[in-house]
């Protein structure tokens, strides 16, 4: 058994959500909401997160991103009017708290977001109009080269990590600000707690945990919307680095991944979801996730695809998301094991995750055909056999020397590759044994009336 190291960002997988559109579990801050106009707010809040929390926590994530939860002029916080007052849509600082220790109990961390600019132009720290660098669309841009505006960044970012016990940050609005300012907000963050992960939703060399790349969603897209793509770009970030890269079919601020995949007007959804979470979450690096995307929410960015989270859904997705990532939360191999490409040619992908004690082979056929691929003997290993996780299947080596591991269209399996079983002795000798005292049994009892009947023949004739 692989002895675990101390968890990285590299061990997670992130879940994220706006608060507003996940649940209503509290009418007591339904004020000014609209459920019928998708640009109010809609009703969403802290104590609604603990109520269906356990339908994250069934999906496998181990971190759940609740996006910017400062008072805001918009349902998704991108107009936020303060750095220290939570938005009373969204509850009261006790409701977070509790919401924190809830999925805490659960074993996953709360990432929350943190803008450096583009905040309401009704924001507490307008007043100061010597920190404001331009202004645009009712937001105002802060000037990050400003000595008191990175001070005052910083300060607020302390007092508000310290305050609630989150275990992530990601930094948002990050353009405009230094390398050496971005590293010193980080610093901040680590000197509270060095496990607290910190990420941004923009490039930056800066140290951050994890990199970001704002193509990432289109490779995946590409590579997934259709048939017969090509997967060759998904790989395009992994082991790009000495950290991992964030993995995402789409996100909070883009269109989502099934209404690209309905716009090539030719493709069913389901068919093409189960294929790029795989990807995402089995590839290295760190998969987040936009809510609602494992239930086929759809929409073009903006409020379109910030729906409302419709729990009464088809659950066959959420099944296969929940039993990859039980594997993969079990498996350090899975999440941090040597990776190599065995085939990635016309949306047939193929590749392996391995260490010393675990070897794993994960099959990815995006094309419109029953594919196959050959895993030699000298790959595999001898007295072996690849035993599929879903479709439990065993693959052993053949006349050629080869593994042939053979999978439908638009499928995707992990095999672990484990010690050939061969003859069950054991099983057999109980078999045998349990069918020896059967037959005897069934003997007896034959016998026993037979001599019955003899014996009521015989008083009959008496």
């Amino acid at each position: 058994m692989q002895a675990e190291e101390t968890r990285t960002i590299a061990d997670e997988s992130i879940y994220d959500l706006l608060v507003d559109r996940y649940f209503n579990g509290s009418g007591q801050n339904d004020f000014n909401v609209n459920t019928q106009d998708p640009t109010q707010f809609a009703g969403g809040d802290f104590i609604g997160l603990v109520s269906k929390g356990e339908n994250i926590a069934k999906l496998g994530y181990t971190i759940v991103s609740i996006g910017p939860v400062f008072s805001t002029e918009k349902y998704d916080g991108s107009m936020p009017t303060s750095y220290m007052e939570l938005d009373p849509h969204f509850g009261t600082a006790e409701e977070l708290i509790a919401a924190i220790d809830f999925f805490n109990s659960k074993k996953m961390k709360v990432m929350v977001d943190f803008p450096l600019s583009n905040v309401s132009a009704n924001h507490e720290w307008a007043v100061n109009t010597d920190w404001i660098a331009s202004t645009a669309n009712g937001q105002i841009q802060f000037d990050l080269e400003n000595p008191e505006v990175q001070a005052a960044l910083k300060n607020a970012l302390v007092e508000f990590i310290s305050s609630y016990g989150f275990g992530g940050v990601r930094l948002t609005n990050i353009d405009g600000a230094s390398e050496p300012f971005l590293n010193e907000l980080i610093a901040a963050i680590k000197d509270i707690d060095n496990t607290i992960y910190v990420m941004a939703n923009g490039e930056s060399n800066a140290n951050f945990d994890v990199d970001f790349h704002e193509d990432t969603h289109m490779l995946f897209k590409d590579a997934f919307k259709d048939v017969d793509l090509s997967t060759e770009a998904v790989t395009k970030y992994v082991d790009s680095g000495d950290k991992p890269s964030q993995l995402f079919m789409d996100s909070i601020w883009t269109n989502r991944f099934t209404y690209d995949v309905m716009e090539t007007g030719n493709e069913y959804p389901p068919n093409r979801l189960p294929l790029a979470y795989a990807a995402t979450l089995l590839l290295p690096g760190v998969a987040v996730t936009q809510y609602g995307t494992e239930i086929g929410m759809n929409g073009v960015v903006g409020p379109e695809a910030h729906q409302y989270y419709n729990f009464k859904t088809d659950e066959e997705l959420i099944n296969k998301i929940s039993n990859i990532q039980s594997l993969r939360n079990q498996s350090w191999t899975l999440r941090n094991g040597e990776f190599k490409v065995l085939k990635n040619e016309d949306g047939f992908l193929a590749f392996e995750r391995k260490t010393d004690d675990e070897h794993w082979v994960i099959v990815i056929n995006n094309t419109s055909i029953t594919n196959r691929i050959n895993l030699s003997e000298e790959l595999i290993g001898k007295d072996k056999e690849l035993r599929g996780m879903f479709e439990s299947d065993i693959i052993r080596v053949n006349k050629d020397g080869n593994y042939p591991v053979i999978l439908d269209r638009e499928m995707f399996e992990m095999y672990q590759v484990i010690d050939k079983t061969g003859i069950n002795t054991s099983y057999v000798v109980a078999l045998a044994i349990v069918y020896i005292l059967f037959t005897v049994f069934v003997v007896t009892v034959v016998k026993r009336g037979r001599k019955r009947r003899a014996e009521q023949d015989a008083q009959k004739q008496q």
